[in-house]
């Protein structure tokens, strides 16, 4: 058998590569998790609670078994907040943008990977598009996050800062992770700003504008108001989430 008969045999397609992508960074960030730095109580965590974290981060379901705010130190929170930005924007689309960072030039495989991540109907302007989904993720986590930081550093000083960062991702990328816990308080998630309109609308904000997707986004900010030249899956999505 030749090499090139070889390599061709073990050549892994690009749903492949996602998957092994997604499930490399849940393993690492598990790894991270595990390490007493990662626990408010500088403890080892059990593998389990780790993974599970991770998965659940990485995943964005919300799901916790430890109370984000008080079990984790800010070395843990920060290490669970960048596997939800991960988990949010893609394996593929953060491996694209240092790519891209680092101006190497894309491959068509790895063209062709970033279109079936991100379900692009064609691979046509795909590293333009990659280009539109981060700077239009951080400027609206950025606006997210600053609209919320005058409650949250009124009531927390400068760590509000970081609350404000962490909720208003946890918000966009739709994770449902919350870090206002504490000892004496566990998973009060958003509840003490049941009453606070700022809180409440921008996190409402925040979830719809990420969970409606990003080739919604990019059909609005290309065909503005003229809704019959919208994708059918966008005027879908459109209707259904104004419903």
């Amino acid at each position: 058998m030749s090499e090139e008969m070889i390599s061709r045999r073990f050549q892994l397609s690009s749903f492949q590569i996602i998957i092994l992508g997604f499930a490399g960074v849940i393993l690492l960030g598990a790894l991270l998790l595990m390490l007493p730095i990662s626990a408010a109580e500088r403890c080892v965590t059990p593998f389990h609670d780790a993974l599970f974290t991770a998965t659940s981060a990485v995943c964005v379901t919300g799901l916790v078994i430890h109370d984000t705010g008080s079990y984790w130190s800010a070395f843990g929170q920060t290490i669970i907040l960048a596997l939800i930005q991960i988990g949010g924007l893609g394996v593929v689309t953060v491996a694209a943008s240092f790519a891209l960072l680092s101006r190497r030039r894309i491959s068509l495989m790895q063209r062709t990977t970033m279109q079936d991540a991100i379900s692009a109907p064609n691979v046509g302007g795909i590293v333009r598009l990659t280009k539109f989904i981060l700077w239009g993720t951080f400027l609206i986590e950025l606006i997210g996050a600053l609209a919320m930081l005058p409650v949250f550093c009124c009531d927390y000083g400068w760590h509000g800062i970081w609350l404000a960062t962490f909720h208003s991702i946890s918000a966009f990328c739709n994770a449902g992770f919350d870090i206002l816990g504490t000892a004496a308080n566990l998973y009060p998630s958003l509840t003490g700003y049941a009453q606070n309109p700022i809180i409440n609308i921008t996190i409402m904000l925040l979830i719809i504008i990420g969970g409606i997707g990003f080739l919604t986004w990019e059909d609005i900010c290309e065909n503005k108001l003229q809704f019959r030249r919208y994708r059918m899956q966008n005027k879908v999505i459109l209707i259904s989430t104004v419903i």
